[in-house]
């Protein structure tokens, strides 16, 4: 849309879920550089707009007040676009995060780093931390996009969407907001009693 119908993105700006603690910008399965590669090298956004964590910080604690303050200083967020995790976790707040959160650093659990080893050599190679918006913050979010896919994803997407709220499902915090959008292929919504849009 950017190079065949002039869509625009010079007043953009973005704040990165989350990024892992110890990789390097550079580091091919660094967020900021699968950001960069994928999205923001091929459009007109201002790159200082772009916020993604630093996951070299040294002073992590500092760095996500300013992750913070830095998102409520532009009036927060208009869209949030959320992925869901086999366990149910958004960004990286994993089962037990609590549903007030805000970004600060978080222990993956053994199931993440598992599902996240495709990516790298070897599963020793995945770091075992990052920093991650937490729910709160996610939650004052003006509007919520869920992107769900894949058969292994049916149960935690029934958990999230018809489940009580608990922080054993994080993705079931959603339920609080008034404005989330889930798109669920058909094998993913396999669990799902309730009716939607095909």
């Amino acid at each position: 849309l950017h190079k065949e119908e002039d869509l625009d993105f010079p007043t953009t700006l973005s704040f990165n879920l989350d990024e892992y603690i110890g990789i390097s910008p550079t580091h091919d399965q660094s967020y900021r550089y699968f950001m960069d590669h994928e999205l923001f090298n091929h459009v007109n956004i201002v790159k200082a707009n772009t916020h993604v964590p630093d996951g070299m910080t040294q002073d992590i604690e500092t760095h996500c007040m300013i992750y913070e303050a830095t998102i409520e200083d532009v009036g927060g967020m208009d869209c949030q676009v959320l992925g869901i995790g086999r366990n149910g976790h958004i960004g990286f707040n994993e089962p037990g995060s609590s549903l007030a959160s805000r970004t600060r650093a978080v222990d993956l659990t053994d199931d993440t780093i598992a599902a996240n080893a495709r990516f790298f050599a070897s599963a020793d190679e995945v770091p075992k931390h990052a920093i991650t918006m937490g729910i709160g913050t996610i939650l004052e979010s003006e509007r919520i996009l869920v992107l769900a896919t894949g058969a292994n994803k049916a149960a935690v997407v029934t958990a999230a969407l018809e489940g009580p709220v608990s922080v054993k499902c994080p993705a079931s915090g959603l339920q609080l907001h008034p404005d989330v959008t889930y798109v669920i292929t058909e094998d993913a919504a396999a669990g799902l009693t309730l009716k939607f849009r095909h």
